[in-house]
């Protein structure tokens, strides 16, 4: 079974930059939820999106969060994942709205390996868009809810460094040690 290596993190924080990087590095990887429900919710002008509906987008996040968990088993190596079931009950705090059973059940049954990554919030390099629409007290309100949700739920979070894509891919590679894909540990990065 591969290790689920999880970075988290508040939007704007360089997650996405980061694990694009490590994927062009020979890592696996399983994207955001949020992004592409919401490009989805918006192609399609649906209801569940963050700013109609936020348990109903809370729910898309879980089901995409599980099925990704789930395809992971049949990749080998680490894979490391846009975020995790966890920070569906992190955005649910950040939004006001209680943490159903359910999804602290998903939190014990799909659970990752640690350490967890966490992007911490930057504010030099944040900004909303379309799709992010979360202003800069939002974002470092979320940063601190998954650096809470994740601890409460029993992980080692490791923060990452405020650097350059390719500091912050070449201190996971450190973390992760011999979990690297082979090409990385024969120095061929």
């Amino acid at each position: 079974m591969p290790r689920r290596i999880v970075i988290t993190g508040g939007p704007g924080s360089g997650k996405t930059s980061l694990i694009t990087a490590l994927a062009a590095d020979g890592f696996a990887v399983m994207p955001e939820a949020g992004r592409a429900l919401i490009r989805a919710g918006q192609a399609i002008d649906g209801p569940a999106l963050p700013w109609r509906d936020p348990a109903l987008f809370a729910e898309s996040m879980l089901a995409w969060e599980i099925r990704s968990h789930e395809s992971a088993d049949q990749l080998s190596g680490p894979v490391i994942f846009d975020r995790g079931v966890p920070d569906v009950a992190g955005y649910l705090r950040v939004v006001g709205l209680p943490v159903p059973s359910h999804v602290e059940r998903a939190m014990e049954l799909f659970r990752y390996d640690d350490p967890v990554f966490l992007a911490p919030y930057w504010p030099e390099i944040f900004g909303p868009d379309r799709e992010r629409r979360q202003d800069a007290t939002e974002a470092q309100a979320t940063a601190e809810a998954m650096r809470g949700t994740y601890t409460a739920a029993g992980y080692r979070l490791v923060e990452l460094p405020r650097a350059s894509i390719a500091e912050r891919a070449a201190f996971v590679r450190l973390v992760l040690g011999s979990g690297a894909p082979a090409r990385l540990q024969e120095g061929k990065a």
